[in-house]
């Protein structure tokens, strides 16, 4: 990747210098330091169309994420960072916003917004490691993706015809949950003239009204918590609710009460497959409350949409493998009864291909047959990489064109 050029990306400061040094003299006099951070972050923005995140590291040069790999992106007069350096980042980017810098002194971290005029947005982390400030910034487009350019099955384009229920977008982080739900609220504000309430932390891409009517609160600005703010949306008459992350027993409850209330609610869940989420959602409720929990999630869940981004084969970027758990009657019984003997999730989403499911290692092999990625990657990839080797015993790799 080549130097990026960026004018003037600050101004009396040493970038000539060396990596900061921990037991360097307390009676050194810092020189003033002021960097241009809308500038840098514009430039490393610009270095390639598929920059995901920018990180901001003490004794490293300043670093994008392109297709899951980091890549240090040469600054015209800016080697390496130092400390000053993500300081001084780290206040333009907290800059008018009174919550974060409390929250940075008091937590270790905080997040925020950031955005670069006519350019796209940032969700930002700030946080303290071994005495100094690192910054993670990830990219979010100013336009709002569709469903085709995700390359999200089709069958999901039904969540956006449900009235009711829950549905949870899951995956690690990176893997894309927030452009999915972005494109399924774009959908629904395109197509019903709904209300419609996010409450995100902080808010990533910017919905306009369409046909519909969409509210965006950002946790700390405009709510103290995701359980406040989604008791609120109760009472603001909404028909769809969406909840950046279930993070903690009470939202989880709250949004178990929206969804049998009527409304459509979606959110997030950092696991990895259908299993994982239940497992999830049960297990922050204490022992004695977890049947009543099963019975009642069996009930409400519509879809449950499991993510996670491949690299293609050759380098040439990623792409999604989607597996999808959908509300039928055996799906429900299993939850409600838990997984067991002859019962279990996955069994029911491979079974389920005529109902809109899929399952992750099928989309891998579906995958690896199509060329769009190696053999290797998929099997480091699978839920349980031994059955897809079986599957694939009759596939020969270079039998592929390129």
């Amino acid at each position: 990747m080549g130097t990026a050029q960026l004018a003037n990306p600050a101004s009396g400061a040493d970038f000539a210098g060396t990596p900061h040094k921990e037991n360097e003299s307390a009676t050194t006099t810092p020189k003033k330091l002021t960097i241009n951070t809308a500038a840098l972050v514009h430039a490393m923005v610009n270095c390639d169309p598929r920059v995901s995140d920018l990180i901001f590291s003490p004794g490293r040069a300043p670093q994008v994420e392109l297709d899951g790999q980091l890549v240090p992106i040469k600054i015209s007069g800016l080697p390496h960072l130092t400390p000053a350096h993500t300081e001084s980042i780290a206040n333009d980017l907290m800059a008018g916003n009174r919550k974060a810098p409390v929250t940075l002194k008091e937590e270790g971290s905080c997040d925020l917004s950031y955005s670069l005029a006519a350019k796209c947005r940032f969700r930002v982390n700030i946080f303290q490691q071994r005495g100094s400030y690192a910054i993670v910034m990830r990219v979010i487009p100013h336009s709002i993706p569709s469903f085709e350019e995700l390359g999200l099955p089709e069958p999901l384009k039904d969540i956006c015809r449900l009235k009711n229920g829950i549905v949870l977008v899951t995956g690690p982080t990176g893997s894309g949950k927030s452009s999915t739900l972005a494109a399924i609220i774009d959908h629904i504000n395109a197509e019903r003239a709904d209300h419609i309430v996010t409450i995100e932390d902080p808010i990533e891409f910017l919905h306009q009204h369409k046909k519909g009517t969409v509210h965006q609160r950002e946790l700390h600005s405009d709510t103290p918590s995701f359980a406040l703010a989604l008791r609120a949306a109760l009472r603001q008459a909404p028909k769809v609710i969406l909840v950046g992350e279930m993070r903690d027993k009470e939202t989880i409850e709250v949004a178990l009460t929206a969804a049998e209330t009527g409304h459509l609610v979606l959110s997030t869940l950092h696991t990895i497959d259908a299993s994982k989420t239940v497992e999830r959602v049960i297990g922050v409720f204490p022992l004695s409350d977890q049947q009543t929990i099963r019975k009642r999630l069996a009930a409400s869940f519509r879809y449950f949409v499991s993510q996670r981004l491949i690299p293609r084969r050759g380098g040439k970027g990623r792409v999604a493998a989607v597996e999808v758990l959908k509300s039928t009657m055996r799906t429900r019984e299993y939850i409600e009864r838990g997984e067991g003997e002859g019962r279990e999730l996955i069994d029911a989403i491979k079974d389920g291909d005529q109902e809109g499911m899929q399952h992750f290692d099928g989309e891998l092999e579906r995958l690896i047959r199509a060329g769009v990625i190696d053999m290797d990657t998929g099997l480091a990839y699978a839920t349980n990489s031994g059955n897809l080797r079986l599957a694939l015993a009759d596939f020969d790799p270079s039998e592929l064109a390129g």
